[in-house]
């Protein structure tokens, strides 16, 4: 449950039509008739679900199989569990929850590396800015205008949390502008866990993010897609950098560019070996001193 998101009127449930239910994994037939009454509609966002006792009825199975169900669609992010008189389970806005935490639990598991956690950033990030570059507002220019200043105010305080806040935060703020419900769920879930990745790695002076936003911000009101594109990756990659260096895993981003090394230290070192066989060659007259 998340304590912040306020209480919505009750809607009714009644037109919800739940069978019971037969299968020997009950929770997730539960889980799966709960799902189906949101898409046929019968179901709406704020609208709360009939007590335990009458949903177990309905469903033909015990209260512990219930709650079961229950937990495991709040988990998922679609229904909300509130205590209280006026609690019970509600059915949740804020299902994209559930993305940012499944990509959060990846990161802690190592299904998701550094490396690709920054890639996947630039990756979106591009299609991001090239939407925004295309729908921008005064206001949303306005808003990327004041959070410049606020992270520059951050940078003089020597405030590292909040600047990294207010940088990150950046990044949201062009998601939505995009207007569309799954980029902003997606590079939340993204942004979240790239806020905890630089938490773990710690402070980090990078002079040239701001002025770099500047112009990025002046590209994007000229709506100059391809340069708004073109200053934003070179400032993340410049950033992918800084931060896989700390933590060892830079080697393995640049793995593609750095394959090719191998043959040219190899022929660095060939000249270097010819001198130790040519005395020996040139004439038998030098093996004396070869000898000494």
């Amino acid at each position: 449950m998340d304590a912040k998101e306020p209480s919505p009127p009750a809607a009714d449930a009644r037109s919800a039509k739940f069978q019971p239910i037969r299968s020997a994994r009950a929770f997730e037939e539960i889980a799966q008739q709960i799902r189906g009454e949101l898409s046929q509609g019968r179901l709406k966002v704020g609208t709360r679900l009939p007590s335990e006792r009458a949903l177990s009825e309905q469903f033909g199975v015990s209260r512990n199989t219930l709650r079961e169900a229950l937990r495991s669609l709040e988990h998922a992010g679609l229904i909300r569990l509130q205590k209280g008189a006026s609690g019970g389970a509600f059915i949740s806005g804020r299902s994209g929850d559930a993305i940012a935490t499944g990509l959060m639990d990846m990161y802690h598991m190592g299904a998701i590396q550094p490396a690709q956690l920054t890639e996947a950033r630039i990756w979106l990030e591009s299609i991001l800015v090239r939407e925004a570059c295309a729908r921008a507002t005064p206001a949303d220019l306005e808003a990327l205008a004041a959070n410049i200043d606020a992270a520059e105010e951050a940078l003089r305080r020597d405030d590292f949390p909040a600047r990294a806040a207010t940088n990150l935060e950046f990044h949201r703020i062009l998601a939505r502008m995009t207007g569309n419900p799954i980029m902003v769920i997606v590079m939340n879930g993204v942004l979240n866990v790239l806020a905890e990745f630089i938490g773990q790695i710690g402070h980090e002076e990078n002079a040239y993010v701001l002025p770099s936003r500047r112009r990025f911000l002046k590209h994007l009101a000229a709506k100059d897609a391809d340069a708004a594109v073109a200053e934003m990756e070179s400032s993340l990659k410049r950033l992918q950098r800084s931060y896989l260096s700390k933590v060892g895993e830079d080697a393995a981003q640049d793995a593609p560019a750095a394959a090719p090394a191998a043959p040219r230290k190899a022929a660095a070192r060939a000249p270097a070996e010819k001198p130790a066989t040519k005395p020996a060659a040139k004439s038998a007259t030098r093996a004396p001193k070869t000898a000494r």
